[in-house]
């Protein structure tokens, strides 16, 4: 017997396929945004990756930049240098630099509930970390190190906040 023949499906025109779209999809792909500002302005898209990265001063390969020290049989060390490049434009490299060189600020921040929780906890048991495991308002079920991470936690994003709260716990309060 013979075998049965795959008819090979002929090369229509696709109307459930969006050509303009599928266009800007491989575009997109092609030539990627380059999320940094100072090499996106810096950029040349007539030139390669690598010679854009070069005029910059930047390199695409680190490990052709490097200096490789190579053991020869005789126990002299061979050192490999990189071809030297002129930096064309040198601001992208200073910019870089200063924008790596300032302060980095947290901006991490709790949820209410989370900042609650903890308060209720300090509050009813000050360090006790086992009695706050078993406490009623413990919904989740946190075991004590959990607790105890999530109070250092707020003492972290929210030092000025918990020093005035520990601060207000030890002044008594009359009624």
């Amino acid at each position: 017997m013979s075998k049965v023949k795959k008819k090979s499906k002929s090369n229509t025109f696709n109307y459930n396929q969006n050509r303009k779209k599928l266009k800007k999809k491989f575009r997109k792909k092609a030539n990627p945004r380059i999320e940094n500002k100072q090499i996106r302005e810096a950029w040349d898209p007539s030139k390669s990756l690598t010679r854009n990265l070069h005029d910059m001063g930047l390199v695409s390969d680190p490990n052709r930049i490097l200096p490789i020290k190579k053991e020869s049989l005789l126990g002299l060390r061979k050192e490999r240098t990189a071809p030297a490049h002129i930096v064309i434009k040198p601001y992208v490299v200073n910019q870089l630099e200063e924008e790596a060189n300032l302060p980095v600020t947290d901006t991490k921040t709790l949820s209410s509930d989370l900042i609650m929780y903890v308060q209720h906890m300090i509050r009813e048991h000050k360090d006790n970390y086992k009695a706050m495991a078993r406490d009623e308002k413990n919904y989740y079920q946190d075991t004590p190190k959990q607790i105890k991470r999530k109070i250092n936690e707020y003492k972290r994003c929210h030092s000025q906040h918990y020093d005035a709260f520990v601060a207000s716990l030890a002044t008594p309060m009359s009624h």
